[in-house]
C-alpha cells in the first residue's frame, strides 16, 4: 500500500492476446505485472478471460484449454511471487458441475480468491450463457487452483489496509443492481471490472457514462479494461478500451486499438472517497444482502510515489475544456440571475442597489443583475448603481464603473465618501493621516450605510457583491461590506468571478462593453481604501497582502470539499504550480488562508442569503457549520510538520 497522501497508483493492462494459446497468454501477463510493479502499482487489472483469449468459443469445453489455463496461472504465480502487487486476471473456472466466468486475485505466488461472474449475457453477439453459469450457480465457496483452497464467491474484498479491492466481471456493470454496489457498501473502495466489450459505434460513450456513473454512486474508484484487437474477429473488434475512475471524475479513458501489449496508469485519492463517503449519509441507506462478505488480506507494505500521473487542476471551480465551459458558464450565469430574480420577484421590488466600483466583484454582480431584471422583463433604468469614490479610488476605476453603468442603461448615481468620512473621523477623535484599520472600515461602512439609505429611499433591495473567497478569508469589513439585503457573489470564488466575467465579455456582451470588461480584468484586485499613489494608481493590492487568489480558491476547494490535511493540501499545491509558485509562497499562503479562515468564521456566521451554485459553499444555513472560536492549531501544526 503507498503512502503517498492517500494516493494508490492502478494499472489497466491490455495485453497482445494470442486465443487459446494460455501459456502465451500467461507469459505476457506475468511480464505486464512485473512492468507494474517496477512503475510503482499496487494494483493491476486484465480484461475478461485473458488467460485463454475470450472468443475461444466451443473451446471452452476443451479439458487441455481449461488445465492450459490453469497452469498458466501456475506459471504468472511463480514468476510474480516477488512482487508487492495485486493482479486480477479472467480465467475459466470449473467447480465440478459447472463452468464460471471468472476473475482471480493473484498476489506474491497466491491465488487470494475467485469472483465468478454474476450476470451472463445472452443476446446479440453475446451468447455465453452456451458455455457459462452464472456465478450464483456455483456450488461450492471454495474450490483447488493451483495447489491451494481459495474462496469463491462474488462477495470477496481484498483487504489491503485502506485500499479495499472487490471485483465485477464485464455485464455486471450493465445491469440495474450491479455487484459493486454492494461491495461498496460493505467496504470495498476500489472496484476492478474486467471486460470483453466489441467496439461498435456509439458504444464507446455508453461505457465511460457507466463507469462514470458506478463511481459516482458508490463513491469509489473504478478500473474498467476491456479484451483488445488480438481476440477472434470473426464476428466482432474487441475495444481494448481502459477507463479508470474516481467518484464520478474519469481520469483515464484509452482504447488501445494496437496489437501490441500496453499498460494504463493513474492514481486513485482515497482520502477523497472516504471524505464523500462520510458525508453522504444515504451511502449506506439500504440493506445489505444476508450473504455475508469475506475478506481476504493482502500487505502491500510501503509503496511511495516519486510524481502522480494524473493530473491536478489548478483551478478546481474552473471547467477545464471550452466546451464544457462555455455549457457551465451559462449554468452558473442562470442560477445566479434566476435566484435574485425570485427574490425581486418576492419582494415585489423592481429597484435592485449596488455598489459599483470598477473592480471584478461589482462588475459580475451588475451583470447578473442586468439578466436578472432583463428575466423580469423590468426597464434596466430600475437599477440605481451607486459609484462612492474614497481616498483611494483611482480614475481608471471610476471611470470604469461610469461607462459600464451607462453602457448597460442603468442609472447612475456618484456620491463622494470623502467628506462624510472627514467628519466621522473627527466625531471619533481618528487622526486622517493615520491609515490603520478604522481609516479603511470606516470608508466601508460609509459606503453600505448609503447603499442601505438608498435601497430605503427609493425602496429598493441591496445587492452584496462579496465573493466566497473573501467570506473565506474574512477579507470584509463586519457591518460595511460584509453586510447587504442578497449576496449574489457569495458562492462564487474569486477565480471563478474572473473567468465568468471574461466569459460574459466575449461570448455575451458586444460592442463597447466588451472593452470595458477587457480593462476590468487587467485592473489589480483592490479595496482601494487607502490613498492611490504618487501617478495616481491603485496602491493597495489585495494580493499584495494577502497571497494569490488562485492559491487560496485551490486551498479553499480541498479544504472544505475534502477535509483534506494541510500537508496534503501542500503537496497537490507542490503538483498543480510546479514552476508557478515555489514552496515556501505556496507554504506561507497556506498558512494565511487557514489563519483567516478559523479567525473570521465569525463573519460567516451571519451572511446574508446568497445563492449556492457548486459543492463548496460557506452558508450557515446549508453546507457549513463551525462555531467561530475554533482554533487552527492542529492544522497549522500539521502544515509545520510537513
Amino acid at each position: 500500500m503507498d503512502n503517498s497522501f492517500g494516493f494508490v497508483r492502478v494499472a489497466a493492462a491490455v495485453p497482445s492476446c494470442k486465443v487459446a494459446d494460455a501459456r502465451g497468454n500467461c507469459g505476457e501477463i506475468a511480464r505486464l505485472i512485473r512492468q507494474a510493479a517496477e512503475n510503482r502499482a499496487s494494483v493491476i487489472v486484465f480484461p475478461e478471460l485473458c488467460v485463454t483469449g475470450y472468443s475461444c468459443a466451443d473451446l471452452f469445453f476443451s479439458k487441455t484449454l481449461l488445465d492450459g489455463a490453469l497452469a498458466g496461472v501456475a506459471d504468472i504465480l511463480q514468476k510474480t511471487k516477488d512482487l508487492s502487487i495485486v493482479a486480477i486476471v479472467g480465467l475459466p473456472v470449473f467447480d465440478g458441475a459447472h463452468l464460471l466466468n471468472c476473475a482471480a486475485f493473484l498476489y506474491q505466488g497466491r491465488v487470494l480468491g475467485v469472483v465468478p461472474k454474476t450476470y451472463v449475457p445472452n443476446y446479440g453477439e453475446f451468447y455465453e450463457s452456451r458455455w457459462f453459469f452464472p456465478g450464483g450457480k456455483a456450488i461450492t465457496d471454495e474450490i483447488d487452483i493451483c495447489g491451494q483452497r481459495v474462496p469463491m464467491s462474488s462477495n470477496l474484498i481484498i483487504d489491503c489496509g485502506r485500499l479495499k479491492i472487490a471485483a465485477e466481471v464485464c455485464e455486471d456493470m450493465w445491469v440495474a443492481t450491479p455487484p459493486s454496489a454492494m461491495h461498496t457498501l460493505n467496504g470495498a473502495n476500489i472496484i476492478v471490472n474486467l471486460s470483453a466489450t466489441n467496439a461498435v459505434i456509439g458504444k464507446s460513450s455508453y461505457r465511460k457514462m457507466l463507469v462514470k456513473q458506478r463511481s459516482f454512486t458508490s463513491h469509489c474508484g473504478y478500473v474498467f479494461v476491456s479484451a483488445g484487437v488480438g481476440e477472434s474477429t470473426t464476428d466482432t473488434l474487441y475495444s481494448g478500451h481502459a477507463l479508470i475512475a474516481e467518484n464520478g471524475s474519469v481520469l483515464l479513458d484509452e482504447k488501445h486499438l494496437s496489437f501490441d501489449s500496453n499498460i494504463f496508469y493513474s492514481e486513485i485519492d482515497l482520502d477523497r472517497l472516504e471524505a464523500d463517503r462520510k458525508k453522504r449519509t444515504t451511502f449506506d441507506s439500504v440493506l445489505c444482502p444476508d450473504r455475508p462478505y469475506r475478506t481476504i488480506k493482502a500487505d502491500l507494505g510501503e509503496k511511495p510515489l516519486d510524481k502522480l500521473t494524473r493530473s491536478v487542476a489548478r483551478f478546481p471551480f474552473v471547467p477545464r475544456s471550452a466546451a464544457d465551459k462555455n455549457d457551465r458558464m451559462h449554468e452558473i450565469c442562470d442560477i445566479l440571475a434566476l435566484s435574485l430574480a425570485k427574490r425581486l420577484k418576492h419582494t415585489g421590488i423592481k429597484s435592485p442597489v449596488v455598489g459599483i466600483s470598477g473592480g471584478l466583484d461589482s462588475t459580475l454582480a451588475l451583470l447578473l443583475i442586468v439578466r436578472a431584471i432583463d428575466i423580469l422583463k423590468i426597464e434596466r433604468k430600475h437599477i440605481i448603481c451607486v459609484t462612492m469614490p474614497g481616498f483611494g479610488t483611482t480614475g481608471r476605476t471610476l471611470e470604469n464603473a461610469k461607462r459600464l453603468t451607462n453602457l448597460l442603461g442603468a442609472t447612475l448615481r456618484e456620491i463622494s465618501i470623502v467628506e462624510a468620512c472627514k467628519v466621522h473621523f473627527k466625531d471619533i477623535g481618528h487622526d486622517i493621516g493615520n491609515t490603520d484599520v478604522t481609516f479603511e472600515n470606516v470608508q466601508a461602512r460609509e459606503r453600505t450605510q448609503i447603499l442601505m439609505d438608498i435601497a430605503n429611499q427609493e425602496g429598493g433591495l441591496v445587492i452584496g457583491t462579496g465573493d466566497l473567497s473573501e467570506l473565506a478569508l474574512g477579507w470584509a469589513t463586519y457591518a460595511g461590506d460584509h453586510i447587504s439585503m442578497y449576496g449574489i457573489n457569495s458562492g462564487v470564488p474569486k477565480t471563478l468571478v474572473r473567468h465568468l466575467v471574461a466569459w460574459l465579455g466575449e461570448a455575451v456582451l458586444q460592442g463597447d462593453v466588451q472593452a470595458v470588461i477587457a480593462d476590468i480584468l487587467d485592473t489589480p484586485v483592490s479595496p482601494e481604501l487607502l490613498p492611490a499613489d504618487e501617478e495616481g494608481k491603485i496602491s493597495q493590492k489585495t494580493e499584495e497582502i494577502l497571497g494569490d487568489y488562485i492559491l487560496h480558491d485551490f486551498f479553499l476547494y480541498y479544504f472544505i470539499r475534502f477535509g483534506f490535511t494541510p500537508q496534503k493540501i501542500l503537496y497537490l499545491a507542490k503538483t498543480a504550480f510546479d514552476g508557478e509558485y515555489d514552496e515556501p509562497t505556496i507554504r506561507q499562503c497556506l498558512k494565511t488562508f487557514l489563519t483567516r479562515f478559523f479567525n473570521h468564521q465569525f463573519k460567516r456566521s451571519c451572511m446574508p442569503d446568497g445563492p449556492k451554485i457548486g459543492s463548496v459553499t460557506l452558508s450557515p444555513r446549508t453546507d457549513w457549520r463551525m462555531p467561530s472560536d475554533a482554533l487552527s492549531a492542529l492544522w497549522l501544526k500539521d502544515l509545520d510538520e510537513a
